[in-house]
């Protein structure tokens, strides 16, 4: 990460993806800079929201390189701004973190690092997550939860993925917040728990929308990368105010 003082920090957000959930963070991230510096501080960012339909057809055929190369350049226009490190706001655009990182020419705050960092804190070594199909089942965020952290990531059955996958694109990503995918996706928490997890990470920025990690948090203690990833970012532009 850069060595940019305080006062020149400025965040840089790629959001949008899907915008009910960056909304979220967007107020996360403001309450956490006015709680951490007080008076009428907020969050110095800089953001891009992009038309989520045009990432999730492109994330529906597979065209990754594609997905990439529209978020970097979105990234680009944000170093142009005046933005000194990168946020991608969402999991699952994670696949194409590098890819980001490079066309955009910014370091990025990566929310797996995030999660990871939480995790080894409270001596997790085996975690459940819950995210969309791309990530519950590709290698990105598994791997390097494994090799950067030495975290191993446990996954549902074939399903159960199928259906968070279902409720985070069909309702959550529309602002749908429905009684039977909230008991669902406790029922899947269980599952993990009987597979062996000791936590689980809510690894989609939709699901803390439908899973409250201390109401919830009773069948596992429950991660919200979202949160976690917000963290990372508010220390990343307050760091003075913590010495």
């Amino acid at each position: 990460m850069n060595q940019a003082k305080p006062a020149d920090r400025l965040l840089g957000i790629l959001g949008g993806m899907s915008w009910e959930s960056t909304s979220h963070l967007y107020q996360l991230l403001n309450r956490g800079v006015a709680a951490r510096r007080g008076g009428l501080h907020s969050a110095n960012l800089v953001m891009r929201s992009v038309d989520f339909e045009t990432i999730a057809a492109l994330q529906r055929s597979d065209d990754w390189a594609q997905a990439g190369q529209i978020l970097g350049e979105a990234g680009a226009g944000l170093k142009a701004a005046g933005a000194t490190a990168l946020l991608i706001a969402a999991n699952t655009m994670h696949k194409v973190a590098d890819e980001v990182e490079r066309l955009s020419g910014l370091p990025l705050i990566h929310i797996v690092d995030a999660t990871a960092e939480a995790l080894k804190k409270a001596g997790v070594r085996r975690a459940g997550l819950l995210a969309t199909r791309y990530t519950m089942e590709g290698d990105f965020y598994r791997e390097r939860m494994r090799e950067r952290h030495g975290i191993e990531v446990l996954t549902p059955g074939e399903t159960t993925r199928a259906e968070v996958h279902r409720v985070i694109y069909e309702e959550l990503c529309r602002g749908q917040i429905c009684e039977p995918s909230h008991q669902f996706h406790r029922r899947a928490i269980a599952e993990l728990a009987g597979a062996g997890a000791e936590a689980v990470i809510l690894g989609c920025t939709e699901l803390c929308l439908l899973l409250d990690t201390q109401r919830d948090g009773d069948i596992l203690p429950l991660f919200d990368g979202t949160a976690l990833h917000a963290q990372a970012a508010i220390d990343w532009l307050t760091y003075d105010s913590q010495g």
